[in-house]
């Protein structure tokens, strides 16, 4: 009994899929007759207006406007203050090549080619000059300049100076098209737009613009000129969120009225930092390229010391050696004999004599000192020096000189 059960399960589980398929089969007939009576029919709907359709040789018979947005090509013409803004600088900015000399471990001697960016801002008797970045052009055997047209010249440094980070180029004039104009950066505000264009990674993305904001006027930044380990100068700059990245230093910032307002120097390259890029600010640019080009450097005054960071100096050596009091926290050290004839020499000052105050004004390190000498001082100024001797302080007078000669 359980036996005869299973076989007539058998077969009406057989019975199943021949059903199924009859079903199948009418609805394709039925969906094959629909389709050609559709066809058959397709002229007579057409002619009574229920169906419009694209007529031979008709570029578009559409009439749906929705449809004539993604159909019809549209012409838009971009002229932003941005466009406006770069039009009128770009054409000014070049490339500068930096041509050196280098040995290899086998003692093997090449040239090297580096490659960063530099602005034309003058076009006089024949001849145009450009605004670069020292450090782009440092120990260069020969300097070369490309530009827009792809044009390439020699260029004759007329001035360079380490510490500021700028230097001058002058080369023919006669295929340059395009004078920067440059701005003033005493008018500029936190958060207005900002425009790098240089050349990143060199002449391959040459003329890269990209767009940012100011994002601080008052930036200082420490410069370790002979790469002593200790700052020789403290380089005020205007910072940026533009990318900026190698190759464009020296290249040009820009405001929305396509006037330059900084030259752009240097950027923070650490892992997770994004958008801290530094300009130098074109009214500090204007002042110290009158004196590379008159003189070829700065006419920095001139005191006559070795100055050296007092927080570089062993802690075991300010009681042993320098008998400062626990009250003195940093200063410049003045690590070398102190030449008699010197403007330091004929004050008294002498070595390990400790200067804490110029003018009454602090001093920490030996950058400030600088700095302070450059942005404030003349030569043949009078300047109050307060200093520890032996664990005294002392105030003297000195006259500043003039820098030797290079």
């Amino acid at each position: 009994m359980g036996f005869y059960d299973d076989i007539a399960h058998v077969e009406r589980k057989k019975r199943k899929p021949a059903g199924l398929g009859r079903l199948i089969m009418t609805s394709i007939t039925s969906a094959v007759i629909g389709g050609m009576v559709v066809l058959l029919m397709l002229p007579t709907l057409s002619k009574s207006g229920y169906l419009s359709t694209v007529e031979k040789g008709t570029a578009n018979a559409m009439t749906n406007s929705a449809a004539n947005l993604f159909t019809q090509p549209i012409s838009v013409e971009v002229n932003t203050a941005t466009v406006q803004a770069v039009e009128k600088v770009e054409d000014a900015v070049v490339g500068v090549i930096n041509v050196r000399r280098v040995v290899n471990w086998f003692n093997q001697e090449s040239l090297k080619r580096d490659e960063g960016s530099g602005v034309v801002f003058e076009k006089k008797d024949g001849k145009a000059h450009i605004i670069t970045n020292n450090h782009v052009i440092a120990n260069a055997e020969r300097v070369e300049v490309v530009l827009p047209s792809g044009d390439k010249v020699d260029a004759k440094v007329l001035g360079a100076d380490a510490f500021t980070d700028l230097a001058v180029l002058e080369i023919d004039g006669s295929k340059v098209t395009k004078v920067a104009e440059l701005g003033n950066s005493s008018t500029l505000k936190v958060g207005e737009p900002a425009i790098a264009i240089g050349n990143p990674l060199g002449m391959e993305f040459s003329r890269t613009v990209t767009q940012g904001i100011i994002s601080s006027l008052q930036r200082s930044m420490p410069i370790d000129v002979d790469k002593d380990g200790q700052d020789d100068w403290e380089l005020d700059v205007l910072q940026t969120d533009a990318a900026i990245n190698p190759g464009n230093s020296g290249g040009a910032l820009v405001n929305i009225y396509g006037q330059v307002i900084g030259i752009n120097t240097l950027k923070i390259s650490q892992e997770g930092i994004e958008g801290l890029g530094f300009a130098i600010p074109i009214n500090d640019v204007k002042t110290i390229v009158a004196q590379l080009m008159q003189y070829g450097q700065l006419k920095r005054p001139y005191l006559g010391i070795a100055p050296y960071d007092l927080t570089n100096v062993p802690r075991y050596h300010w009681k042993e050696t320098l008998n400062l009091p626990d009250s003195v926290k940093a200063g410049v050290v003045i690590r070398d004999e102190v030449t008699r004839f010197s403007p330091a020499g004929q004050a008294g000052l002498r070595m390990y004599d400790v200067i804490v105050k110029l003018d009454g004004k602090e001093i920490n390190n030996a950058a400030q000192l600088r700095k302070y000498l450059t942005l404030n001082k003349k030569p043949g100024d009078k300047i109050e020096i307060t200093y520890y001797r032996d664990g005294f302080l002392k105030t003297t007078t000195a006259t500043l000189g003039n820098t030797p000669e290079r």
